[in-house]
């Protein structure tokens, strides 16, 4: 199980166009990748549903100085693609509701097309939600309150209400659903958060950034997606600090032993540095171990160095010469959904340990919801703070003497200097964050994870599934004990068995797909 987290819980920060490599937050060695691993120039082998992709732009790995150009454009929000979800947790036989950026989209499969697309979460009738209603057996989208139908292009094709001999009401203008250009990639729905008609063909001038890892067949990959009660600014700068790991993840991620200990928990002294900051993100430099990239708006990246091949938990001095190159790379995916509100979606690719795409997917969930839920409380309260002192004073009320908040200070210096100093909501929201509920809904897994994995949420009717059979056979050994007179002992024994087994599982479950609690003080 230990071997598991330290598979993927890395904290990672971006991606580039040239030389990529890999903060060495746990235990792997990290070191720079050659230039040729990351390129403009690389075709992406992913799905587009509107046309053929090509690469991104990335930030240039370049080293200049922090200071980016005062006359520099601003970031446009809106002009950017944004994931949605992995495509695997997408259910081609239903609609999905989603939020991004404040906007209510429904995901949803074309078949006719075989694409999926992306609507704006209203029937034009009378506004009611498309992602309460079905895909017909034509393959529309079908609205239930009144039954209008739509196509992939979200034109209406069938209106129950209008005579068919009357005028052709369903071909007006008014009654098309407004469709955001939607795209796979990486195993992945993007959106583009604009109905505009002038960006119905966005893909073919800007596509989503290209990371050659989760194109690569040589690599396995571990994906999720969770949604989490805190903004979409705090959780890029979780992901950005190595140093929290050893006090907030303590007992559940193993970090590398420093030479000296200065306390139980083994925090020591973290270089870290920004290289560069303009407008598509930062590229920052960990001492000893690579550089981090964050690249605007949603994506932290990190790639690790070929380390000697050991064993599944050696790792090797830098200075000796690999026998096989390990390489992993830490992809999350921030997802601005709503104040307060946010989506983190991982990809962890990876060339060795095939063993590791061999274990049930809800168990991988598992331990990351773990690690997710160990800070999760400290990152609400944190949140509400800074909402208090008002998040352009940031700076003034957090003291961050040390090197190892670097890559924060650098992400709300990019935050301020080119986007605005928030995410632009455009007035849907009035900045004030949503009321704190009980702890046990703050940490609840079932809603923010469970009921959109389609692994967990299969694990999860199974298990319940198993528990109730246990029940029953527990019941049905005390009554062949009480109606026979032979084997009494045994039976007896067995619907014990089977009621403590059903007990345990029953704790089993509502820990890992409800609420399990993490109390720092008795770590």
């Amino acid at each position: 199980m230990e071997g598991l987290i330290t598979s993927y819980v890395h904290i990672p920060t971006s991606i580039s166009k040239t030389q990529f490599t890999k903060p060495k937050f746990l235990n792997f060695q990290f070191n720079p990748v050659p230039a040729s691993t990351f390129s403009r120039k690389t075709p992406s082998k992913s799905k587009l549903f509107t046309t053929i992709s090509s690469s991104p732009s990335f930030v240039s790995t370049t080293e200049t100085k922090l200071e980016a150009d005062s006359q520099a454009e601003k970031f446009d929000w809106y002009a950017h693609w944004y994931p949605v979800m992995p495509v695997c947790d997408l259910d081609k036989r239903a609609p999905h509701a989603k939020k991004v950026m404040g906007l209510d989209i429904v995901v949803w499969w074309d078949k006719n097309e075989s694409s999926w697309r992306v609507f704006n979460d209203a029937c034009p009738h009378r506004l009611a939600p498309l992602s309460e209603g079905r895909i017909d057996q034509w393959g529309r989208l079908q609205c239930v309150y009144h039954g209008w139908c739509f196509n992939g292009s979200g034109n209406c094709n069938f209106i129950p209400q209008a005579p068919p001999d009357g005028p052709p009401v369903s071909t007006s203008k008014k009654a098309c659903v407004a469709v955001y250009p939607s795209t796979v990639h990486h195993d992945i729905v993007w959106f583009w958060p604009n109905t505009d008609p002038q960006y119905k063909d966005i893909i073919l001038k800007k596509q989503p950034p290209f990371i050659p890892e989760l194109d690569d067949p040589s690599y396995i990959k571990i994906t999720g997606s969770r949604d989490l009660p805190y903004g979409y600014e705090v959780l890029i700068e979780n992901l950005m600090d190595p140093a929290h790991v050893p006090y907030a993840h303590y007992g559940i991620m193993r970090t590398r032993k420093p030479k000296v200990k200065a306390d139980r928990e083994g925090g020591s002294p973290v270089e870290l540095s920004i290289k560069k900051l303009d407008i598509d993100g930062f590229i920052g430099n960990q001492v000893q171990f690579g550089i981090n990239k964050f690249i605007a708006p949603c994506i932290s990246y990190a790639d690790s160095s070929p380390v000697i091949d050991q064993g599944d938990d050696a790792i090797a001095d830098t200075e000796k010469k690999p026998s096989m190159q390990r390489r992993e790379a830490l992809i999350f995916f921030c997802v601005p959904v709503s104040p307060g509100n946010s989506r983190l979606i991982w990809a962890i690719p990876k060339n060795y340990g095939v063993w590791i795409a061999k274990v049930p997917r809800f168990i991988h969930h598992s331990v990351t919801n773990i690690v997710l839920d160990s800070d999760l409380y400290l990152l609400y309260l944190e949140e509400r703070k800074i909402m208090e002192m008002g998040a352009s004073n940031w700076q003034k009320a957090c003291f961050v003497p040390a090197k190892s908040d670097a890559f924060v200070v650098g992400f709300r210096k990019w935050l301020n200097k080119y986007a605005g100093g928030q995410v632009d909501w455009r007035g849907n929201y009035s900045g004030t964050l949503p009321p704190t509920p009980p702890r046990e809904q703050l940490l609840d897994r079932y809603w923010s994870h469970v009921v959109n994995c389609p692994s967990c949420n299969s694990a999860y009717k199974g298990l319940n599934a198993l528990e109730v059979i246990l029940q029953f056979a527990s019941l049905a050994f005390f009554g062949i004990a009480g109606a026979t007179k032979h084997n009494v002992y045994t039976m007896v024994a067995m619907a014990v068995v089977c009621f403590v087994g059903s007990k345990w599982l029953h704790q089993f479950i509502y820990k890992n797909f409800h609420y399990h609690d993490y109390d720092h003080a008795f770590r």
